[in-house]
């Protein structure tokens, strides 16, 4: 399976290291839902990614957090409050929940209509699901 990971990294040009453990991602998400809420959840998801899959840190950790929004051009002292609130706890569950009604087991999953592409996919075969399912392609 790691294999196919870092395969699948190398071919999309994305960081991935040598990662030794699995760290929770739950706070991780809550953060990430508050940073699309305020129009950095790109920057914020990739930073993520980079420090969990790249740089192997703990993202389980609030510290590693914190750092992660700064990272990403948020202000430390409302994502610790978001973390110690857990204000974006019932919007990640009722994420989970519909993962689990639509049966998705695996990210990043793509689903329009009934159909599914599941796990990191070249950009071709999202240019087929899209195609498949009448999107056309913006100029």
């Amino acid at each position: 399976m790691m294999r196919k990971l870092h395969k699948t990294a190398d071919d999309l040009g994305l960081p991935f290291g040598e990662r030794e453990r699995t760290y929770n991602s739950r706070l991780s998400q809550e953060l990430g839902l508050w940073a699309e809420s305020k129009n950095k959840g790109d920057a914020f998801h990739n930073a993520a990614f980079r420090a969990y899959f790249a740089d192997g840190k703990n993202i389980a950790k609030i510290p590693v957090l914190l750092d992660l929004t700064e990272s990403a051009g948020l202000p430390r002292e409302e994502a610790a409050s978001v973390l110690s609130t857990r204000a974006f706890k019932a919007a990640v569950d009722a994420d989970w929940a519909l993962s689990r009604e639509k049966d998705i087991t695996a990210v990043p999953t793509f689903v329009i209509k009934n159909e599914k592409l599941v796990g990191a996919q070249p950009y071709d075969m999202l240019e087929r699901l899209m195609a498949a399912n009448g999107i056309k392609k913006r100029s």
